[in-house]
């Protein structure tokens, strides 16, 4: 069991409101058929959403997170590892629930999953929200 385990338990027991409206959109392959899975551990990091069948990995972020340099060092490592992160704000996922999910299925429908993950500095770039 990873030391991030009971901080992933953690944060999937104590949603913030985003979060939990984000969530009832993704979860029991209600979205596109695909199950995302919450707070889910990669490595050394802890992501809001992921499906693994197409390597996107959904992030929604409050205030703190406005030009943090650590989740642009986090988006990079993910990438390296075949992965794409899309970036929402809260509010935009609270005000505008259809726009979030009409940009996560652009994304889905426009890129294919990865069957590795690309060679070091090839990852794909997925900036929605920014």
């Amino acid at each position: 069991m990873s030391n991030l385990t009971p901080v992933a338990q953690k944060l999937r027991n104590n949603p913030t409101d985003a979060e939990k409206k984000l969530w009832q959109h993704l979860r029991l392959k209600q979205f596109m058929g695909l199950k995302f899975r919450r707070q889910q551990i990669i490595e050394r990091y802890i992501v809001d959403f992921l499906c693994f069948e197409k390597r996107l990995i959904v992030e929604v972020d409050g205030g703190q997170h406005n030009e943090n340099k650590e989740d642009e060092e986090r988006t990079k490592f993910l990438e390296t590892k075949g992965f794409l992160v899309l970036r929402f704000w809260n509010n935009e996922v609270l005000n505008n629930i259809e726009g979030v999910l009409t940009s996560i299925e652009n994304t889905l429908n426009s890129v294919h999953p990865h069957p590795n993950p690309p060679p070091e500095g090839e990852g794909i770039r997925g900036k929605a929200g920014l």
